[in-house]
């Protein structure tokens, strides 16, 4: 009889045993990153895939207006359209989130960053360098596009955000918000250690979804901001552009993407995963 008790108890154990681990709270000052070289790799794999990432889409950018311009193409199609530059930025993350995952966690965009450092899944030390390498990364790839397209660089706007004629500022700012929380509510689902666990035989999984989010986005905002929702893209563009328009506007694509980001941390930690709730419960049965 106590045999019976004994398998009974086992088994129930493992049928409510979890098959995933949630990884520990980061730490929110962690000195000890600074010693390791995986750190400042992380660090350096971000500078490179912001930068690639800026270099491949505002080039698509400054071809598209290039062959839809009715002065200088009165008979030419129209090139790859806002479908193709939608594609041009939701491929280049997913090549780049699918390069970069396993060395840096693939964020290339501060918002993402941000958001993952309200979730506790990296540090204050790791989230202000990685920005800071993602901003540097955007001013090179978009400094590279002047340099290699001087003569249509200025003339066809450099890729810089700003708000669309017809629009107020406030439309631009809700649709930063907006698109910015897709992209981040996309990554920590696509990153959920419980799914992660579910579908580990699928390795791409996780860069697809954000991919496509990010082209979804922009698809639905190109006519209205440009699309930021990455302040190190809208940064970058700005800064080597350097007009008064492009640094009018510049604040809502830091203000939208934050605020978004921040929106989809709390909806994803304590509202889906449920964390407080959580943290209530561990308490009462410590209590």
């Amino acid at each position: 009889m106590a045999k019976e008790v004994e398998e009974t108890v086992v088994t129930e154990q493992e049928f409510s045993a979890k098959d995933y681990h949630d990884p520990p709270p980061a730490p929110l000052v962690d000195a000890v990153e600074l010693t390791k070289w995986s750190f400042y790799r992380a660090i350096i794999a971000e500078f490179i895939a912001t930068l690639l990432f800026l270099y491949i889409t505002v080039l698509t950018v400054i071809g598209y207006k290039s062959q839809t311009d009715p002065i200088k193409n009165a008979d030419q199609c129209g090139g790859v359209g806002i479908l193709g530059i939608a594609w041009a930025f939701g491929g280049m993350i997913f090549v780049l989130v699918y390069c970069t995952a396993g060395i840096s966690g693939g964020h290339i965009n501060p918002a993402v960053t941000f958001g993952l450092f309200l979730a506790r899944k990296v540090s204050l030390i790791r989230a202000l360098l990685y920005m800071v390498a993602q901003c540097s990364g955007a001013i090179c790839g978009v400094g590279l596009v002047k340099a290699f397209q001087r003569a249509y660089y200025d003339r066809y706007g450099g890729g810089a955000n700003e708000v669309a004629p017809g629009y107020n500022k406030g439309t631009a700012l809700g649709a930063e918000i907006i698109g910015t929380f897709v992209l981040v509510y996309t990554v920590f689902s696509a990153t959920d250690p419980k799914r992660s666990a579910r579908d580990s035989h699928v390795p791409v999984l996780a860069p697809l979804p954000i991919g496509f989010a990010v082209f979804m986005v922009h698809l639905a905002t190109i006519p209205v901001t440009g699309t930021g929702i990455n302040p190190a893209r809208s940064f970058g563009a700005a800064v080597i552009y350097n007009q008064k328009k492009a640094w009018d506007d510049h604040w809502i694509f830091w203000v939208g993407p934050f605020v978004g980001a921040a929106i989809a941390a709390f909806y994803h930690q304590f509202i889906l995963r449920a964390a407080a709730i959580k943290a209530l419960g561990s308490f009462r049965s410590n209590a």
